[in-house]
């Protein structure tokens, strides 16, 4: 059977991509990406009030997909314009919370802590991505050479956005708690940077921790599944709830490194406060411990769901 043509519509952040990509393989979906990018003008209109026409966005796309999947605010257009151009010759599926209209999608993925109903939205606890066991396990070896502690920490950082400012004061005090409960205690770390990652907080790792400790420089896909499987435990920054949902996936005891928000964070408290609840997250504070919690795998069940509904889309 020839499988169904996908187009990732994304900004280009991780967090987005692993949404989208995560959600087109899960759907077994033959796929290419293209990062969107708005004209000057159409950045800083609202997609609500913006007319749904392709001079909104610099993409050239042909029609050669049946199912589009897009994520973020720049990408919401371009679905519409999709949508309204080959009707129900195409499905469009729109990763978080669009903005406009849910019925200008086929379906709306939305993480509950969004609160976001209709008939088309599927709730997800957490953001879904593109995280599968069997790939944890295949690179698994990737850092094992660089290892020479039986117990790891993995710390998982993000970077600045419209809530976190990362003041330098607050990464040394997450520097702080990783070196007084983890590494004075025979763990040896692992520090993962993500895209959003300023250099400065690299550099300032490799100059805290001893050299034994594992601080990567760059993006490298490969040493981030590596080091998810052989942590022990997991501490991600609270900048992103994208992050924490991919580490719930390894049913390992998973800390929230928190800083003090800079704008209303209630989408964040909300989602904390789940992850609490299904005992998958615990605050960064002054002691370890360890729990168990069930595996969170929301891209395979929600991917189920979709695919029993496309089954009545005539799209091939």
């Amino acid at each position: 059977m020839t499988k169904l043509k996908g187009l990732l519509l994304t900004e280009g952040m991780h967090g987005m991509i692993s949404q989208v990509e995560g959600l087109a393989k899960a759907l077994d979906l033959d796929f290419i990406h293209e990062k969107i990018e708005l004209n000057n003008f159409w950045k800083l209109i609202p997609p609500k009030i913006t007319p749904i026409h392709n001079f909104v966005f610099k993409n050239k796309i042909d029609n050669n997909f049946n199912v589009v999947i897009s994520c973020g605010r720049k990408s919401v257009i371009p679905s519409l314009f999709l949508k309204k151009k080959f009707k129900d010759k195409i499905i469009n599926i729109h990763i978080q919370d669009p903005k406009v209209s849910l019925s200008n999608f086929d379906f709306v993925v939305a993480p509950e802590h969004d609160g976001l109903i209709g008939e088309n939205v599927i709730s997800s606890k957490g953001a879904i991505h593109y995280l599968r066991e069997k790939e944890l396990d295949e690179n698994i070896s990737y850092l094992k050479p660089r290892i020479n502690k039986e117990k790891i920490i993995t710390l998982i950082v993000g970077g600045p956005n419209k809530y976190y400012d990362y003041k330098e004061t607050e990464i040394e005090k997450i520097f702080y708690k990783i070196q007084q409960n983890f590494v004075n205690n025979g763990y040896q770390l692992i520090l993962i940077p993500s895209i959003r990652t300023p250099k400065k907080i690299i550099d300032k790792a490799k100059n805290y921790f001893d050299e034994n400790q594992v601080v990567i420089n760059d993006i490298d896909k490969k040493a981030y599944l590596s080091s998810l499987r052989l942590a022990d435990h997991i501490v991600v920054t609270c900048d992103s709830t994208s992050m924490i949902s991919e580490a719930a996936i390894t049913g390992k005891p998973v800390y929230v490194a928190h800083m003090p928000h800079i704008k209303n964070n209630d989408r964040f408290k909300k989602f904390f406060e789940m992850f609490k609840k299904l005992n998958i997250i615990r605050d960064l504070e002054d002691k370890v411990e360890q729990w168990k919690y069930e595996k969170l795998n929301e891209t395979d069940r929600i991917s189920g769901y979709i695919k029993s509904k496309i089954k009545n889309y005539d799209i091939s």
